[in-house]
């Protein structure tokens, strides 16, 4: 078309072109390009281009017609004064799309053609100029919303992994396809050491790479906290690159941009650093994008790192509390009942442990658990007969704020609390019938509902159960359900009384003799044979609870470096067990109340009337040693 004919028509015809390309398109460039083809078609010019100055070199951005050799002593004339500029056939234009954005706008017009003149075509260029940068703001528009939708559902992945390996491996893995570049990876800052250790590192042993924290451009972002970006050909920047890292990773890196990771208290703890750009150099927006992962990539490292050093120190008191219980004892009953716990610990079998007060049934329990793979997860202990029958559903199930009086707030019970973990129902036999049948109900259902709500939670919890009372007896006189109890005893677990262990009455008390000695800061005392031999005779009415109080009396009060058997004299004789047993015109019920009559009030008069002191040493909880008194007909209204 000659630009003689009707130049105002095929002006408006170009802008209106222009303009529903700027208004349709996201690709900037694409809109340049096909702009500059238009352009090109209606003047029927040789050549037309868009060039822009970078760093000392001229980049072609987009340009039509017959290849041709750019006059570049022109071009610097032009982008130095900003004013057009003519060459024999060349018209060359500043092409301005916003401050400090000047492009070069370079039109090789037709030998024979002199009709086109240089305002002409500035009219034209300040037109394309302005339609340009706005197909450049709807890219970078449409592009950031893309970008934010992108790193919105890596950072919600991110999140979900608690796990520092796998967690750098998949910020590595969104970040060089988020902005397109051939590797990527974070380096956390070991400030005490003054080392960088960067994962994910291909080609390196443990694929963790370790530099010195001020080497390279990594080491230069975290020293200063400033982005940092490396192009390609540029020497000063490479001079950034730290190449025995390359040597190493038998890696050629042409572009970097790294970006610092900054903790919620603004401290610098890291850097992200993705390497080389698919295509040319990393521009501003790959650092606005980079940037921004990096703040929810410190977020994620931070919880991560706070979830493992929790973990860790979990999995640490875990292994303390579990190297604590010790199960002492070489008798027949105790070596089967190791093999047995180390059979089941790793099931989720309910167990059902059995045993007289004092025999150590939550010993096994916590063995149990610390031996299984719960290990790291809560261990709670509930004692049935401790909790009144109203408050039994509130302890295990929890209650909502304001379902009874003095439910001033919602709590989450002993279900909950274990969840993950094992809990423990001590004196279960003393478990009310409507208390049982809601433990039924969670034991199948493995859901509670917290009183006074109805929202199910379900619940992963181990239960043991423990009583020293004869549960068959119970079910068949209709104090404990039938249905449960089949539950409950999945596996059964029977403790022998302390007086049937024989020899190990000895080791035990040398060992709580030894452990509480240890805590008073005293040589442990030595046993005399006669003081072993009472120790071998006592019946241990209390098993293991009796012997471990007294030797704690012992490893306090005791002045000597040797225990004799007068030392044991608070220990109920033999021979009075003994006369006691022979007095045969007693039925042996009544023998029987009269002993224990008696052994109860000794202990009592041996703890001044303290009743939790006499309950411990008698081996039982204050409110079963209420409950026992009032069995025998003793008054505990003066106690």
């Amino acid at each position: 078309m000659n630009p003689s004919n009707s130049d105002s028509d095929s002006r408006a015809e170009r802008i209106l072109h222009w303009s529903r390309l700027a208004a349709d398109t996201s690709d900037s460039f694409g809109f340049l390009q096909e702009s500059l083809e238009f352009w090109l078609r209606q003047f029927e010019m040789n050549y037309i281009a868009v060039v822009e100055a970078k760093r000392g070199q001229w980049e072609l951005l987009a340009d039509s017609g017959s290849e041709q050799e750019l006059p570049f002593e022109e071009l610097g004339v032009v982008l130095d004064e900003e004013r057009p500029h003519s060459s024999g056939a060349w018209r060359i234009l500043p092409l301005l799309i916003g401050p400090g954005q000047a492009k070069l706008l370079v039109v090789l017009l037709r030998e024979d053609d002199r009709s086109v003149s240089a305002s002409m075509l500035q009219e034209d260029a300040q037109h394309l100029g302005g339609l340009w940068q706005s197909a450049a703001k709807n890219e970078r528009r449409q592009w950031r919303l893309d970008r934010l939708e992108a790193i919105l559902e890596i950072a919600a992945q991110w999140n979900q992994t608690h796990e520092m390996t796998p967690l750098l491996h998949r910020m590595a893995e969104a970040s060089t396809r988020l902005l397109q570049a051939e590797r990527a990876s974070i380096f956390l800052w070991d400030k005490a050491n003054s080392i960088l250790v960067g994962r994910p590192a291909l080609g390196v042993e443990g694929n963790a790479l370790e530099i010195p924290d001020n080497a390279g451009l990594v080491g230069h972002v975290v020293q200063t906290g400033e982005v940092g970006r490396v192009d390609e050909n540029h020497k000063q920047d490479a001079a950034l690159v730290n190449r025995e890292v390359d040597r190493q990773l038998n890696f050629d890196t042409r572009t970097l941009l790294c970006v610092p990771l900054r903790g919620i208290d603004g401290e610098i703890f890291g850097a992200f650093e993705v390497i080389n750009k698919e295509n040319g150099n990393f521009h501003l927006e790959d650092e606005e994008a980079l940037t921004e992962l990096a703040a929810h990539a410190a977020v994620a490292l931070e919880n991560t790192q706070e979830r493992e050093q929790l973990v860790s120190t979990q999995r640490h008191l875990a292994e303390e509390a579990a190297a604590g219980i010790e199960w002492v004892g070489e008798c027949a009953a105790i070596e089967s009942l190791r093999k047995t716990i180390q059979r089941i610990a790793s099931t989720e079998l309910a167990v059902l442990v059995l045993g007289e007060n004092g025999t150590g049934k939550d010993v096994v329990a916590r063995m149990t658990h610390f031996l299984s793979d719960r290990r790291d997860q809560p261990f709670v202990a509930v004692n049935c007969a401790a909790i009144s029958e109203t408050l039994l559903e509130s302890e295990l199930f929890g209650h909502e704020k304001g379902s009874f009086t003095g439910a001033h707030e919602e709590r989450a019970g002993k279900f909950e609390t274990a969840n993950g973990g094992t809990l423990f129902l001590d004196e279960i036999g003393d478990m009310s019938l409507d208390g049982q049948a809601s433990l039924l109900r969670v034991l199948e259902d493995k859901v509670v509902v917290r009183v006074g709500g109805s929202r199910p939670i379900a619940t992963d919890t181990r239960v043991f159960a423990a009583t020293n009372q004869d549960l068959v007896q119970l079910v068949r006189e209709k104090k404990f359900r039938e249905d449960l109890y089949y539950r409950l005893n999945v596996v059964t677990l029977e403790l022998p009384p302390l007086r049937d262990r024989g020899d190990d009455i000895v080791l035990l008390a040398d060992f709580f003799l030894r452990s509480f000695a240890q805590r008073a800061r005293r040589p442990v005392p030595k046993f005399t044979s006669a003081a072993r031999r009472r120790l071998l005779e006592h019946t241990w009415p209390g098993n293991v609870r009796e012997l471990r109080n007294l030797m704690e009396r012992l490893a306090y009060l005791s002045e000597e470096n040797r225990i004799d058997a007068s030392d044991l004299s608070f220990i109920i004789a033999p021979n009075e067990v003994e006369s006691n047993l022979h007095a045969l015109h007693r039925s042996l019920s009544d023998a029987t109340r009269e002993f224990q009559v008696e052994f109860i009030t000794r202990h009592i008069d041996a703890a001044k009337g303290r009743m939790t002191e006499a309950a411990e040493n008698l081996g039982l909880h204050r409110s079963n040693l209420y409950r026992k008194m009032k069995q025998l007909g003793m008054s505990v209204e003066e106690q």
